[in-house]
C-alpha cells in the first residue's frame, strides 16, 4: 500500500466512525422520548371525549324546565278537581233545595185536609173507611218528611207558635201553650206553618 492510499483511507474511516456515533445518538434520543410520552398521547386532540361535567348544565336546565311544567300541570289538575267538586256540591245542594221546595209546596196544599182530619178525630168522626184513608194520608206525608208540632203544655216559642190569645196562670212558670187551635207543620228545617195557640203567662 502506498502513502497516498493511506491518506485516502484515513478520512473515509473517520467519517464512518462519526456517522455511526450520530445514528446511535439519534436512536437513544428516540427511545427516551418514547418512554416519557404518555400512553394516550398519540390520540388526536379532536378525538378526545368531553368530560361528563360539560354536559350537566344543559341537562340540569332541561330537568328544571320539565319540573316546572309538571308542577304547573299538577296545579291545574288540582284546581280543576276542586272546581268540579264544588260544582257537584252546588248542583246537589240546588237539586235538594228544589226537591224540598216542591215537596213543601205539595204538603202545604195538603195542610187544610190534615186540619179536617184532626177536627174529625177530635169529634170522634174518624171511623170506617174514612179513618183508613186518613191514616194512609198521614203515613205518606210523614214519609215525605212532614212533622206536626204544637201540643198543650209546650213552652211558647214565637218562632214556631202564633199566639192568638193571652192569659195569666199560677200553674205555669214561663209562657206556655195552654190551648192549640191549629197544629203547626215543618219540613226538615223549613217551617211550613206555625201552630196557632193560646198562651198563658205566669202571674
Amino acid at each position: 500500500m502506498s502513502a497516498r492510499d493511506d491518506d485516502n483511507d484515513g478520512p473515509a474511516a473517520e467519517r464512518e466512525v462519526i456517522q455511526g456515533e450520530i445514528e446511535e445518538t439519534a436512536e437513544e434520543t428516540s427511545s427516551e422520548e418514547s418512554a416519557q410520552k404518555p400512553a394516550g398521547a398519540h390520540r388526536a386532540p379532536d378525538a378526545e371525549i368531553p368530560a361528563a361535567d360539560d354536559a350537566k348544565p344543559g341537562l340540569g336546565a332541561e330537568l328544571e324546565a320539565l319540573r316546572g311544567e309538571l308542577d304547573e300541570r299538577t296545579h291545574d289538575l288540582q284546581r280543576v278537581t276542586a272546581e268540579y267538586a264544588n260544582y257537584r256540591k252546588r248542583v246537589d245542594r240546588d237539586r235538594g233545595a228544589a226537591a224540598e221546595q216542591t215537596t213543601g209546596k205539595v204538603l202545604t196544599d195538603l195542610l187544610p185536609v190534615l186540619d179536617d182530619i184532626d177536627r174529625a178525630r177530635e169529634h170522634g168522626d174518624l171511623v170506617g173507611p174514612f179513618a183508613s184513608v186518613a191514616e194512609q194520608l198521614t203515613a205518606v206525608t210523614g214519609k215525605l218528611g212532614l212533622v206536626a208540632f204544637g201540643e198543650k203544655g209546650d213552652p211558647f216559642d214565637p218562632n214556631r207558635h202564633e199566639a192568638v190569645a193571652h192569659q195569666t196562670s199560677a200553674d205555669v212558670s214561663e209562657p206556655t201553650c195552654v190551648e192549640v187551635m191549629r197544629r203547626g207543620y215543618s219540613l226538615g228545617e223549613r217551617l211550613l206553618r206555625p201552630a196557632m195557640v193560646a198562651v198563658a203567662d205566669p202571674e
